[in-house]
């Protein structure tokens, strides 16, 4: 009788192991075989063309083979046809199959869009159908604040964190603005040889600017504490993005390996900060005491936060809870920090090559600000270099592509697209298109913008750094009232060339950066 029941409870325990397993193997195959080659051959029927998909990689390992050959070539000098190097499965694809081309995401099907009223269309989101796609969970390490929510939590969260980017709240930061670029001044002078010049890597110095602003204005008189975090956040994208960029394997970000704790380290001491910094910030507006501290992006944050939730008393809608804000926080450093160095960074070494606008940019900052500290009423008489860092933008975006991912089934520029499929909005390969920009579109001529965006191309919305519609980027005036204060503040103090040394080599890490550095040389004028 026991013998019979021991029997019976195993078969059991071997019957369920079996469904799970089978379970288990249909849903795989599900998603890595037969989902796949249905979306293949429903958008392959309506027309489009691309590669044909490859189990489980799609194009990734194609697209390595691509990265190694073009990251081992650098761009001849002056040249700023980028496109095929920082993105060149993309680039080849469209080449060979039109516009309106697939590649593989791994088992995802992608679809490139360059017709710039169909890419308004998707980013204008309205009905809800195309949303952020999220395939490593790796990446929620850095940051899963507004740039990653959907629907109503996105519409609260963004109307939170509004006010904190109002035009005059950003006035109200121009002190730091100016600190950290008078500090950053100071220093390049105090390293000048007898002759009064110096060569530097402005990539590195750009980066650690940033990222003083970001701190100075985001956490205020916790600056310190703010740049603790930067140097964490920076470890942390290093250690994520190029996992990121492949296939994620469920459950591998559980496997004790010394990357995956070290990632948890970060994290944890990342929050750890940004707790007590919150807590303690809390109290303080809750007293009454530490006005100044709602001059920065925290306390602005905060404040806003809390009226929010003093509105909604008991709705479940309320304010954003102390992870919530966390993770702001350290969105706050993700885009605000690496957006302006790479922006600064290109705008250096572009008026490097072209002195010519170099001097034309010296001269109207001369004009407006004199040897003064630059303010917010002269950034807004700036027109040559707000020419200047457009073009910059449109040349090297920081963000070269945006993708969204279908959530039903929806029709588009005549395509209909079934739930699952990557909709990759290419922003580079859109800003150097010969048809919306003619046959000059990749030289850099900044009067192309001297009446205004708009006009700046043949059609419109073919000019997109900062992302559009109801989602484009929240510092977008942050990020190019700190481009324009730094640039004039540098303008003002050295000339600058290129150092021999550079070699010409954009590619993409978390933004569009150079692959050797960026090596300057300045004279102090």
């Amino acid at each position: 009788m026991e013998y019979s029941v021991a029997a019976g409870v195993k078969e059991m325990i071997w019957g369920v192991a079996t469904a799970l397993l089978v379970v288990w193997v249909w849903r795989t195959l599900e998603w890595l075989w037969w989902k796949p080659r249905r979306l293949e051959r429903e958008l392959k029927r309506q027309g489009l063309r691309g590669g044909k998909y490859r189990l489980f990689h799609g194009d990734l390992k194609y697209n390595a083979r691509l990265m190694k050959d073009a990251l081992s070539r650098p761009l001849p000098p002056y040249s700023h046809d980028v496109a095929p190097r920082v993105i060149p499965l993309v680039h080849q694809a469209i080449k060979i199959h039109g516009k309106m081309s697939i590649t593989w995401l791994g088992p995802y099907p992608r679809v490139s869009l360059m017709d710039p009223e169909l890419i308004r269309e998707v980013l204008s989101n309205k009905f809800g159908h195309f949303v952020k796609p999220n395939f490593s969970p790796l990446v929620k390490l850095l940051a899963q604040g507004l740039a990653s929510h959907e629907g109503e939590k996105w519409a609260k969260h963004r109307r939170i964190i509004n006010p904190a980017f109002h035009f005059e709240k950003l006035k109200c930061m121009l002190p730091a603005f100016s600190t950290c670029c008078d500090e950053l001044v100071k220093r390049w002078q105090n390293k000048m040889n007898v002759e009064g010049s110096i060569e530097l890597n402005m990539w590195p110095e750009l980066q650690n600017l940033t990222g003083d602003v970001i701190s100075r204005t985001a956490f205020g008189s916790c600056y310190e504490e703010g740049r603790r975090i930067f140097q964490l956040q920076t470890e942390q994208a290093e250690l994520i993005i190029p996992t990121a960029q492949t296939v994620y394997v469920p459950g591998f970000r559980f496997l004790p390996t010394p990357k995956n704790n070290r990632r948890k380290a970060i994290d944890r001491e990342i929050k750890t900060i940004l707790r007590s910094m919150i807590e303690k910030r809390e109290k303080a507006i809750r007293m009454g005491g530490e006005t100044s501290c709602k001059d920065d992006l925290l306390g602005l944050l905060l404040e806003s936060n809390m009226k929010e939730t003093e509105q909604q008393g008991r709705s479940k809608n309320k304010g954003l809870t102390t992870e919530d804000v966390i993770e702001e926080c350290k969105l706050f450093y993700l885009a605000g920090q690496e957006t302006t160095s790479s922006l600064l960074t290109w705008t250096m070494v572009l008026l490097s090559m072209y002195p010519n606008w170099q001097a034309k940019a010296r001269e109207e900052v001369l004009q407006v600000f004199g040897k003064n500290k630059p303010d917010m009423d002269g950034v807004g008489r700036l027109k040559i270099v707000t020419m200047i860092l457009y073009e910059v933008l449109r040349l090297y975006p920081p963000a070269i592509s945006l993708t969204r991912r279908t959530y039903k089934t929806m029709e588009l520029g005549g395509i209909t697209y079934p739930p699952g499929v990557l909709l990759l909005l290419p922003i580079i390969l859109v800003h150097h298109d010969l048809d919306f920009w003619g046959e000059d579109a990749k030289e850099f001529k900044p009067d192309r913008f001297a009446e205004g965006i708009s006009k700046a191309s043949k059609v419109p919305g073919a000019f997109f750094p900062f992302g559009g519609g109801p989602r484009i980027c929240i510092g977008q005036s942050f990020a190019l009232i700190e481009a324009k204060l730094g640039l004039s503040m540098i303008l003002q103090n050295f000339s600058f060339e290129l150092s021999p040394s550079y070699i010409h080599a954009p590619y993409t890490l978390v933004t569009l950066q150079p692959q050797h550095g960026a090596p300057i040389k300045l004279h102090k004028l």
